[in-house]
């Protein structure tokens, strides 16, 4: 059966925010884990990469010596990040709109299910123009009450309110976490290798280091054959 539809990660696999957030985990390590070396801080923030804002703030709270709630960090860490947004610009990942464009031609339907808070995502409408590509049809960790990738549940509401069954769905994401939901959802997944990290996206289906390495004509008549 042909697949229908096409939903999209956002940090990483849309724009690119990774190395902005990177730094944020490492600034919020120094601040609120400073005891720890700077190689269990390395082992941390790969392990962090493409979990939700509220789980990573959870995951080093758990590491901190400090009496700080999860709450204080993850405002620490999204103040640094959108910092760095302001400060830095945002911009799409390399062919991301000429891949659009081809999904478009191909009648699929598409979305983004990002493990972003809320206000991240209005952080980063403000300054890219998402809406012209998705239209409502953007949906975060908040809108399934913060229930992040691994699991599958962003994917399966994205699914749903593009209202195409999970199993006719392709994901592209760009971390460990995500392939792991997309895979939990029973969707097919893309992992692209923005972060120059392939060993960590073994999970996925397929592997690409660009978009232009995506031939979806040939996805497509190999999934319907």
């Amino acid at each position: 059966m042909k697949y229908k539809a096409i939903i999209f990660d956002m940090d990483g696999t849309i724009i690119s925010t990774e190395n902005m957030w990177q730094a944020a985990t490492q600034n919020i390590l120094d601040i609120y884990a400073s005891h720890l070396d700077q190689d269990k801080k390395e082992e941390i923030k790969v392990y962090l990469k493409g979990l939700a804002l509220y789980e990573s703030c959870k995951y080093i709270q758990k590491h901190s010596l400090q009496d700080v709630s999860v709450e204080e960090i993850l405002e620490e860490k999204a103040r640094q990040a959108h910092h760095l947004y302001a400060s830095q610009g945002l911009s799409f990942i390399p062919h991301f709109e000429a891949f659009h464009a081809k999904v478009k031609d191909c009648n699929l339907k598409h979305a983004i299910a990002t493990n972003a808070t809320q206000e991240t995502v209005d952080k980063t409408l403000t300054m890219l123009p998402l809406r012209n590509f998705f239209a409502e049809h953007i949906y975060n960790v908040d809108m399934v009450n913060r229930v992040c990738k691994p699991k599958p549940d962003i994917f399966l509401h994205a699914a749903k309110n593009i209202d195409v069954a999970p199993e006719l769905c392709i994901v592209i994401e760009d971390s460990a976490h995500g392939i792991k939901a997309a895979k939990a959802a029973g969707m097919y997944c893309i992992a692209i290798n923005t972060g120059k990290d392939r060993h960590l996206l073994g999970e996925a289906d397929e592997i690409v280091d660009c978009y232009t390495e995506i031939d979806l004509d040939k996805l497509l008549q190999r999934i319907q054959s």
